[in-house]
């Protein structure tokens, strides 16, 4: 197990890399430069490209940021001045992450109870509201769904404020809005994941052994539908985490995500390199958990990597 886990870190590392590789390639070859829409002298531009080390060769530009990378020094702004990316991703993170762990939580366990119960009465009344929910969360956008709960609890009812970060109170609409989409897809998976566990031989042992309803769904049932839901929390709580534009700015919220947008708009190099880093690091980080928490989900894999070692 303990040489998995190294030779699954090494790969995280290696793809850590790539992106990195891929990202600065992919910047310096677009047309135009961070200062190309600003109206400044010659000697000014100048005087900026030095100081931001866009003046060097790109190879050494890029050896540069390797170092700085390595020290997680992520560099300074060039539009946010006297600011570095850093101190963006301190100040701003930690809002996204409240917001995104509340539609987490709220998709996950009603997404999983939905697709669980939908399972067990196919066919039935709760099976078809399960579907319905499903098949709206996945059609209709969520600024779509932000407005109309703006509209409805907010301007009509006067129950939820429209807009803002101040208490507990703001972040249920947002959390809601940005977690619709999430509950959908889990519904579906583990309505399908449940479905197709129950029709299993080992179920239909454990029920001949006489074990009753809720070992046979709890013991046997979910801990093997749930599977492919560990898949996907990895990206989902990574993508999710690091912030929504659209709700962010129709909700107010002082998040990182209009950062990852902004700096592609106003070229600022260093943003857009420390976003994507940390973006795509927590991502990778996260895959590294699921991956390795599959292991203790499900003794076959444990089995399988112990014979691998």
């Amino acid at each position: 197990m303990g040489r998995y886990v190294l030779k699954r870190f090494g790969f995280m590392l290696l793809s850590l890399w790539v992106i990195v590789t891929i990202t600065f390639l992919l910047m310096n070859a677009v047309p135009g430069g961070p200062f190309t829409s600003v109206k400044l002298t010659p000697l000014v531009e100048k005087q900026l490209q030095r100081k931001y080390g866009l003046d060097k060769p790109k190879f050494q530009q890029y050896l540069t940021l390797l170092k700085n990378l390595g020290r997680f020094d992520l560099g300074l702004s060039i539009r946010e001045r006297g600011r570095s990316v850093n101190d963006i991703i301190k100040n701003t993170f930690p809002t996204s992450a409240v917001l995104g762990i509340e539609a987490l939580v709220f998709a996950v366990t009603l997404g999983l109870a939905l697709g669980i119960i939908a399972s067990l009465y196919r066919g039935q009344a709760l099976d078809y509201v399960a579907i319905i929910i499903a098949v709206i969360g996945v059609s209709i956008p969520n600024f779509i769904v932000a407005s109309v709960l703006q509209y409805i609890f907010g301007f009509k009812l006067g129950i939820l404020p429209i807009a803002r970060w101040e208490s507990f109170k703001h972040t249920i609409l947002p959390a809601f809005a940005l977690g619709l989409g999430t509950l959908a897809t889990m519904t579906r998976m583990m309505r399908s994941s449940m479905l197709e566990v129950l029709n299993q031989d080992y179920i239909r042992t454990a029920k001949a052994k006489g074990l009753n309803s809720a070992q046979i769904i709890w013991g046997h049932g979910v801990r093997n539908a749930i599977l492919p839901i560990v898949t996907i929390l990895g990206p989902l709580i990574a993508g999710i985490t690091t912030g929504t534009l659209v709700i962010e700015r129709m909700f107010g919220i002082p998040g990182l995500g209009k950062y990852f947008v902004d700096s592609i708009y106003n070229r600022d190099y260093p943003m857009i390199m420390g976003t994507t880093v940390f973006y795509s690091a927590l991502l990778l980080f996260m895959n590294f958990l699921v991956d390795i928490a599959y292991g203790f989900i499900d003794p076959r894999i444990r089995l399988a990597r112990g014979k691998e070692d």
